[in-house]
């Protein structure tokens, strides 16, 4: 696994704009795992893999904790 973005605790909008901003930096083929709590980010983490060509390999919920993770293209 590649890197982890702990965004849980946080409201929507700063999941979704710290995840945009780590996927940002990361090098292609990389994968970020993002643990949200924001029931916003179900909708908010998939909608902006779809926009910006990330592959979304994992997208759950366990305990109240949504589980992405996220793999930058190329």
């Amino acid at each position: 696994m590649g890197q982890v973005l702990d965004v849980r605790g946080l409201s929507c909008p700063l999941p979704l704009m710290r995840t945009r901003k780590a996927m940002q930096s990361l090098p292609a083929g990389e994968a970020l795992e993002v643990q949200a709590t924001d029931p916003g980010a179900a909708r908010d983490i998939p909608a902006l893999c779809e926009s910006n060509g990330y592959r979304l390999e994992k997208a759950e919920e366990k305990d109240g904790v949504f589980l992405f993770t996220i793999r930058q293209s190329g």
